[in-house]
């Protein structure tokens, strides 16, 4: 079985759907993130990854809005 490699979710495309493995960021960035429902196995949908508009994922019928930059910290598979 070919191992998956973690990726930052600020490199996935729209449409695409893929599972939270960690937040590599601090303490208060991480518990924001769990406030939004990004906790670890959780299923992200990003709706919107032009590089124009928002960074918008879907987590658990809720749309988020995330800086490029938090995007960057969350590793996904």
């Amino acid at each position: 079985m070919e191992q998956k490699k973690a990726r930052p979710l600020s490199k996935v495309h729209a449409g695409e759907t893929v599972q939270l493995v960690s937040i590599e960021a601090g303490r208060g960035l991480k518990s924001r993130l769990t406030a939004m429902g990004l906790v670890p196995n959780v299923e992200i949908t990003v709706v919107n990854n032009s590089h124009l508009g928002p960074f918008v994922i879907s987590v658990k019928d809720s749309k988020v809005i995330l800086g490029r930059g938090m995007a960057h910290k969350i590793m996904v598979l």
